[in-house]
Order: C-alpha cells, then sequence, then structure tokens
C-alpha cells in the first residue's frame, strides 16, 4: 500500500483556514483585515449592540485604591510625589466610574429593547481611564466593550469589560473603525498621545462630515485648556470659531451626561 503521509503532513495540505503561516504572510494582509473587521462586527451584531458611547483617558490613571495605597507605602520623596500626583489624577478615575455607571444606567445598555443594546460603554480595554468607565457599567449590571490592541508592551484587558465583547486588534486603523462606526457619543478624559489621537480622530470626522454630528465632551476644562489652546487654533485661522461648538467642557460626571442628553443623545430605556 502507497504511504501517502509525507503529503498529509506538508503545509500546502492544509486547509487555509489552518495554515498560520500562510495566514501571516505579507500578501494575506488584505485577508487578514477585513477578518479582524468581521469578527468584531459579527460578535458585537450577536449581542445586539447598535450603538456605544465612547470614553476615552490616560491609561496611567490608577484608582482612589491604588492611590491611596500609594501614599501609605511612600518612603522617598519621589514615592511620595508620585503618590500625590496619582492621589490628584485619581479624581479623574472615580469620575470616570461615576460617569460608566450613569450612561449603563440612563443610556438604556443595560436594558435592551427588541433584541437591541444602545450607548453601550466602549472603551480602549486597557487600565486607568478606560478601566473606570468599563468598571462603572459594571457597577451598573451593564455590558461594556474593550478594543485591546497589541503592542511591544503588552496591554492586559481590563477585568471589568464584558469578556465575550472583549476584543484585541492588531491594526489601529481597523480599532479605530470599529470605535467610531456605532458611536453615539464620545468622552474624552485628561489623557496623552492614544486620548488626543481618539479625540481628534472623532472631531475631524465630524467637522469633515465623514461622520454624523455626535455628542462630544471634553472632561476637565482646566487640564485640557492647559495641555492645547483651543482658543489660539481659531486666532491662527487653523479652525473656524463655529469649530469649538463641536465639543463640551464639563467637570462632573452628571454634568458629561447632561451634555450628552443636551446635544442629542437618546436614552434608550424602554420608559
Amino acid at each position: 500500500m502507497n504511504d501517502s503521509s509525507p503529503q498529509k503532513r506538508s503545509r500546502s495540505y492544509l486547509l487555509p483556514v489552518e495554515d498560520i503561516e500562510f495566514l501571516l504572510r505579507d500578501e494575506m494582509r488584505d485577508i487578514r483585515f477585513a477578518l479582524e473587521y468581521a469578527k468584531a462586527e459579527l460578535l458585537l451584531r450577536d449581542w445586539g449592540i447598535r450603538s456605544t458611547i465612547i470614553v476615552f483617558g490616560s491609561s496611567r490613571v490608577v484608582s482612589p485604591e491604588e492611590a491611596a495605597r500609594l501614599k501609605a507605602e511612600a518612603r522617598s520623596d519621589e514615592q511620595r510625589r508620585h503618590a500625590e500626583r496619582c492621589g490628584r489624577l485619581g479624581a479623574y478615575y472615580a469620575a470616570a466610574r461615576e460617569f460608566g455607571r450613569i450612561a449603563s444606567e440612563r443610556g438604556g445598555s443595560a436594558h435592551p429593547q427588541h433584541r437591541w443594546r444602545d450607548n453601550v460603554i466602549a472603551t480602549g480595554g486597557g487600565p486607568g481611564i478606560m478601566e473606570a468607565a468599563n468598571r462603572g457599567a459594571h457597577d451598573a449590571g451593564a455590558p461594556s466593550i474593550g478594543f485591546n490592541i497589541t503592542l511591544p508592551t503588552e496591554q492586559e484587558p481590563n477585568p471589568y469589560t464584558t469578556p465575550a465583547l472583549t476584543f484585541r486588534f492588531h491594526y489601529f486603523a481597523m480599532r479605530k473603525m470599529h470605535l467610531a462606526m456605532r458611536a453615539n457619543a464620545l468622552v474624552a478624559f485628561p489623557g496623552g498621545f492614544g486620548t488626543f489621537d481618539e479625540l481628534f480622530e472623532i472631531l475631524t470626522l465630524v467637522q469633515s462630515r465623514k461622520a454624523p454630528p455626535v455628542p462630544i465632551v471634553v472632561y476637565g476644562e482646566a487640564y485640557w485648556r492647559r495641555v492645547i489652546d483651543f482658543d489660539a487654533l481659531v486666532e491662527e485661522g487653523a479652525i473656524d470659531p463655529e469649530d469649538l461648538k463641536l465639543f463640551e467642557f464639563a467637570d462632573t460626571p452628571e454634568q458629561a451626561w447632561e451634555s450628552l442628553a443636551r446635544r442629542g443623545l437618546k436614552a434608550h430605556t424602554g420608559d
């Protein structure tokens, strides 16, 4: 009897979906891109998630509990300064958590209507402000989404995203697309480059009419006015005065929710 085992062991004999080496070839990038789109799209659809509220902010902010621990354990001046800074920024963590709870309770994500869920909290899935917003949704008994990204320094998903709605992307562009395409609103807490990236991505899409107008809240007016001179952009002609009306500032979770509602966010609570 002829032995065909060498043929069966050959990589060429594998089905394409079984051949990881083949799928990772440069020439298959378009297929991998499509797969990243389809996987998240179909799983979100299975959950009936129709719209989201994006919450972004610094991954370096720690919870008040962690800030208290750092303060108690600080021994050197440098450690004390670090603990003091963490304590100050911890107020943003608490606010993001409270906003996540308010938005989940009042926006309807905990109460599907005819199987659809709206205004589901969606974050980048990591620590800091993102964890806080997911934690607030968790406090409300509502699902929330984590759109994680593979980075050189591996980002762990925070423990408050709904496990079945915790995704991981290789391509930043596809992650951005999923963050933006269902967004009913954006709340940007203090943060760095990543937060700037998401905020200005949505602002640009709305400004250029590539996306429909959505309520945008920039949380922590003092912080944002210190790090970005929005008025100077108008004075220099880089943006129009009307562009400053694309967003509002808020300094409390209640103000943030009220701004979203005033600017057109529709709650889906079934009331």
